[in-house]
């Protein structure tokens, strides 16, 4: 392991991610039209900043240095996935119905016992995680306290019968 001479201070939080995309309005279709997220500003025709609740941006999409381009070849280094967290579990079923109706498919899904967690990937084949938390008092903890997370199935179908759209 590696020494640490500095801890980050408690509270900091990732801000944003900005991804490289071939097609923008595809991007936008996918993010705002499925997932929900609101365009919050267009940079000409060559990106775009989408939030939830009205912040700047979670989210910026640009065809920069990508616009017709293709994925990265798998085996490479990159973006493993970008993780969006809702607040609710029924907001994540909410969202995994949305992602359904709009015909796509999951990559796999996951009862992680801090979260429960969908993998999906979006238009430019960029990992997309979606995720539910657990209050940290209900999170599995060894003997000794510390984090036991998992990898266990979750139940698909009952998570979709708590959506309510």
């Amino acid at each position: 392991m590696t020494k640490q001479n500095f801890i980050i201070p408690k509270g900091t939080h990732i801000g944003h991610v900005h991804l490289k995309v071939a097609d923008l309005k595809r991007a936008l279709d996918f993010y705002c039209g499925v997932l929900g997220f609101e365009l919050q500003q267009m940079y000409g025709d060559q990106a775009a900043f989408i939030s939830a609740g009205g912040y700047h941006h979670h989210i910026g999409l640009n065809t920069w240095e990508s616009k017709g381009g293709s994925p990265p070849a798998p085996g490479t280094t990159g973006l493993y996935h970008t993780a969006i967290l809702y607040p609710t579990r029924v907001d994540l079923a909410n969202a995994f119905k949305r992602v359904l109706q709009s015909g796509r498919e999951l990559d796999g899904a996951a009862d992680h016992g801090v979260s429960d967690a969908l993998y999906l990937r979006d238009p430019d084949e960029n990992g997309v995680e979606l995720y539910w938390d657990r209050a940290e008092k209900d999170w599995p903890r060894e003997p000794d306290g510390k984090l036991k997370m998992m990898n266990a199935r979750i139940d698909l179908k009952a998570l979709l019968e708590t959506a309510t759209i």
